[in-house]
């Protein structure tokens, strides 16, 4: 950064899965130097500790009871962001299909949202330089603040496309169902569901390259701090 007195910069990223959100987020904070938050990594790891300590995922009740148990540390360091659970590395972990089927019904308890909530805002003000934070209700719900906000969309077949590039062998019928599904459970819940702000930037990735997702967002960033 050419200016040392450089504003920090608080980013949110929302959308849907396979949209190219982490992917996108990870590169714009690396490229301007800013932290770099994985919320849904986040939910992930409190639902692999509540079905790593036996927790009923089906009963509510059950899971708000425990909501503040985990202690999870997210590194945000976008070249290498690592979360830990109980001082356990669970970057793996997270990733099993088990932990990604229930994650809904986990991140829709209000009880998990608060206390995860808490703990994103948390980090994003101790962000110095500035921070990149991606999820699904950054820019409506956790930093309604932020100094930018972007939803990234795209079409549910170029989504399941990404996604069973990525979950390798995966069905693309099955991933595109999968998305769908979890879409619905998301935007509609009642806590915090998946939407756009009302001044969000919408970047629809359908037809473009990740490199050029990531020019256009880098871009909006550095035309929000130079206005500033």
């Amino acid at each position: 950064m050419e200016n040392g007195a450089a504003q920090p910069v608080i980013v949110a990223i929302d959308g849907p899965s396979g949209t190219g959100k982490s992917s996108t987020s990870k590169a714009v904070a690396a490229q301007l130097g800013l932290s770099y938050l994985d919320t849904g990594a986040q939910y992930r790891a409190i639902t692999w500790w509540m079905v790593t300590n036996g927790i009923d995922i089906e009963d509510p009740t059950a899971i708000a009871a425990v909501a503040g148990k985990a202690e999870i540390i997210s590194g945000t360091d976008p070249a290498d962001p690592t979360i830990t659970v109980d001082g356990v590395d669970v970057a793996g972990p997270i990733r099993t299909q088990e932990v990604t089927s229930k994650v809904s019904a986990v991140s829709a308890v209000p009880e998990v949202r608060a206390r995860i909530t808490e703990l994103q805002r948390s980090i994003a003000a101790s962000a110095e330089r500035g921070i990149v934070v991606e999820g699904r209700d950054i820019g409506t719900t956790v930093l309604p603040d932020a100094d930018l906000k972007i939803f990234l969309t795209a079409s549910p077949e170029a989504r399941a496309a990404r996604r069973s590039g990525e979950l390798k062998g995966a069905d693309v019928n099955a991933t595109r169902e999968a998305l769908v599904k979890r879409d619905a459970a998301d935007s509609s819940r009642k806590t915090s569901p998946l939407a756009k702000a009302g001044d969000a930037v919408e970047v629809d990735t359908t037809e473009l390259s990740l490199t050029q997702v990531i020019e256009c967002v880098v871009t909006l960033v550095e035309e929000k701090r130079a206005g500033k």
